[in-house]
């Protein structure tokens, strides 16, 4: 049957190629994706999927096909990132100056998921089992927010386990987890005055910015090593002859575990209002987004395994080869081990230019940045992988990496993606009791947190 699943796909291998080119020369920001969502639902409609949408969610939606369990959701993501316009070139050269782009691959990462649960109807038709297929295409990855709205939404409490991937720079599976990353804003109110003939009247908020951020600076010695905080100041008053009567510093705080970074937001927060009581300003925050770190579920990642070497790699042609090889030449070979040994240890993957392997990653090896599948890890089991879509060294949110995304290299790890979400897919429909084992390990990961809004 898997060989039907793969079979199948290669039959749309050019209609998903064709999605996928269509978002990419049609890149959108986060929260108004409404072209890539819009013909991602036209196309499911034409293949029989029923469509709802997603309070609160404008571009977001849920495809479905089939009845009763076991439910398993696919997840797809489809929002570009600013200022990385760029064509199908091995040198920087954008599109449009200054315009976005899809330098994280998201016109491929959705589009393997639309072509993966399509392969699945045809074969419920075929072959007449029962239960249900989703995909659920997500906006807004980029800013976290589309399937944290969806958690607070309960989309997914009535499925079962969900399957995803990510473009990278290797073949892999996905063990280790994310940070969970908390965004808040720190305004603070003073009183204007003239700087140099009456600064006593004067009560700096700009002042209060920044004795805020020197006691942040002092508090990194005293958290646990895991925790990272970002700031920058988005408003510090507007000419130095006058007092700043307003000023803003916007921060992020991440973690490995959401609980960690909220702990130490909590005490960012006494250190904001220090600053604001030592400056005799008024301080107000809000925290703005989100997200929780991401728990691979190792038993659904055990099958994705498995089945990406069945699948195995792409092949690829003198010219893809010859490709990545002056994308690479881009970049020194630091910056390239750098990135290379993000999920796996191995150093001499640099000598080459497309992974052609397929390394099982390391539960230690996780991503250093952050991703709202954290929210779902935390509503139901989760796995995901990557898949070489650009060389080997290359980054993500790169004018590199957005070249390669509309590639011919980009879509042959998108179609092959689709059929290892596939085929993963097809093994939990035939033997739900991986069900059953994914949920013991879902439950002890989750060591009694539940989700919960962390805004």
């Amino acid at each position: 049957m898997k060989e039907y699943i793969i079979n199948n796909i290669e039959e749309i291998r050019e209609e998903l190629i064709d999605l996928s080119k269509k978002i990419w020369e049609n890149p959108e920001l986060a929260f108004e994706e409404k072209y890539a969502s819009s013909i991602q639902k036209e196309y499911l409609k034409s293949k029989g999927f029923e469509i709802e949408e997603v309070d609160n969610l404008p571009t977001g939606f849920i495809a479905s096909f089939g009845e009763g369990k076991p439910v398993i959701g696919i997840l797809g993501e489809y929002d570009a990132l600013p200022e990385l316009s760029q064509s199908v070139s091995t040198e920087k050269n954008p599109l449009v100056e200054g315009e976005s782009g899809h330098g994280c691959g998201h016109n491929l990462l959705g589009v393997a998921g639309v072509g993966a649960v399509v392969s699945i109807k045809e074969l419920m038709e075929k072959n007449k089992f029962n239960g249900t297929i989703k995909y659920f295409g997500c906006p807004a990855e980029e800013e976290g927010g589309g399937k944290t709205v969806m958690c607070v939404n309960g989309c997914f409490d009535n499925v079962d386990c969900a399957f995803t991937w990510h473009p990278f720079d290797i073949n892999g599976t996905w063990r280790g987890g994310s940070l969970a990353n908390l965004s808040a804003r720190f305004k603070f109110k003073g009183i204007t005055a003239h700087a140099a003939q009456a600064p006593h009247n004067g009560r700096s908020a700009l002042d209060a910015v920044e004795l805020m951020n020197v006691g942040a600076n002092y508090l990194r010695e005293h958290v646990i090593d895991s925790i990272r905080m970002h700031y920058v100041i988005t408003n510090g008053g507007g000419r130095p002859n006058v007092v700043p009567g307003f000023a803003e510093s916007w921060y992020f705080i991440r973690g490995k575990k959401a609980k960690d970074a909220e702990n130490v937001l909590d005490r960012l927060i006494k250190v904001a209002q220090g600053a604001a009581m030592m400056t005799e300003t008024e301080m107000e925050y809000v925290i703005t987004d989100g997200i929780y770190d991401y728990i691979p579920n190792q038993c659904l990642t055990d099958l994705v395994y498995d089945n990406m070497i069945l699948v195995g790699t792409p092949k690829t042609t003198p010219e893809e080869e010859e490709f990545a090889k002056k994308l690479c030449a881009t970049l020194t070979k630091d910056e390239r081990l750098g990135v290379a040994t993000a999920f796996q240890d191995d150093k001499s993957i640099v000598d080459s230019y497309i992974h052609h392997g397929i390394a099982d990653g390391a539960e230690d090896k996780g991503l250093a940045g952050s991703t709202d599948v954290g929210d779902v890890s935390y509503v139901i089991p989760v796995a995901q992988f990557a898949m070489a879509a650009w060389p080997v060294g290359v980054a993500s949110h790169t004018w590199q990496s957005c070249a390669s995304a509309g590639s011919s290299i980009g879509f042959s790890a998108m179609i092959n993606s689709a059929k290892v979400l596939a085929c993963s897919a097809y093994d939990v429909f035939m033997n739900t009791k991986i069900i059953d084992e994914a949920n013991i390990e879902f439950e002890k990961s989750l060591d009694g947190q539940k989700f919960k809004p962390l805004v």
